[in-house]
């Protein structure tokens, strides 16, 4: 496990393209974002749709597979937004003070500044991993309201977090589920906060997400160790409505070994829906 989180730590990616630095704030703070727009797109003339990419936890907007899927978007003519949680690398907060609802507060600013934005035609939403726990619940949360994201693509998402915070056991830390201490080391270095533990436990991840019924892609690999194949399979049987789970046959939980297939099966799947 620290070999992987080595890896997260080198796998960093710079964005290509036209992308501008903003500042939105959650529960935490400053949020750390970029916006990439369309090759020779213009703000003042033209429009487009928009996706709102979120990352793992212990991740980043610049870890793969965030950046190459603001590319690939860009290239079909969709902008879109990434950021960091707060908490997490360069946005305001400390890690031990995350929590999903906390993402899920910062995923809702995100929505409220796309809205904002005159250009914008359409919104899509992307997760990766706690990200696609977080898309997940937050385009739940914004049906309920009236407000549906136009699609939604979720990567391996990680539910299993919720057994591994009822189970004791989260990346090398243990701990006791019924009264962990104020925080835990997991991979011996990033700390996880008892706030994170206990609210995690009482997720209604599945029962929020449902509400959601517009069109939505789950993408999985195969040789994922991280997160099981059955988080995928727990939302389609959760989702009634226009929901495929594709099989990347042979990725990771990291998607570093067949990126070009993960990204090229969400980005089709938005511009098929947003464009």
């Amino acid at each position: 496990m620290k070999r992987l989180f080595l890896i997260i730590l080198l796998m960093t990616f710079t964005l290509f393209g036209s992308a501008k630095a903003y500042k939105v704030h959650g529960p935490q703070g400053g949020l750390a974002m970029e916006v990439t727009l369309p090759d020779g797109f213009n703000e003042d003339t033209d429009r487009c749709p928009m996706v709102i990419l979120m990352h793992g936890i212990f991740s980043s907007k610049n870890i793969v597979p965030i950046p190459a899927l603001a590319r690939s978007l860009a290239k079909e003519g969709i902008a879109s937004i990434c950021f960091d949680f707060g908490g997490h690398w360069k946005s305001e907060g400390r890690m031990e003070n995350m929590t999903v609802g906390k993402e899920i507060e910062d995923a809702l600013a995100m929505w409220e500044y796309a809205k904002s934005l005159p250009y914008v035609s359409k919104i899509g939403l992307l997760g990766h991993s706690q990200g696609g726990v977080v898309a997940s619940m937050t385009a739940g949360i914004l049906a309920s309201r009236g407000e549906s994201p136009d699609a939604l693509v979720l990567i391996a998402p990680g539910s299993v977090i919720q057994d591994a915070c009822m189970g004791g056991r989260f990346f090398g830390a243990e701990f006791n589920p019924a009264d962990p201490p104020e925080y835990v080391k997991c991979f011996g270095i990033m700390k996880l906060g008892r706030e994170y533990i206990l609210t995690t436990q009482e997720l209604d991840i599945y029962g929020t997400a449902k509400a959601y019924t517009g069109p939505v892609r789950l993408i999985h690999g195969s040789k994922d160790t991280i997160v099981p194949m059955y988080c995928s399979e727990k939302f389609i049987e959760t989702y009634t409505q226009d929901a495929e789970l594709i099989t990347v046959e042979g990725e990771n939980h990291m998607i570093t070994r067949k990126l070009k297939t993960v990204v090229s099966h969400a980005v089709s799947f938005f511009a098929s829906q947003l464009i």
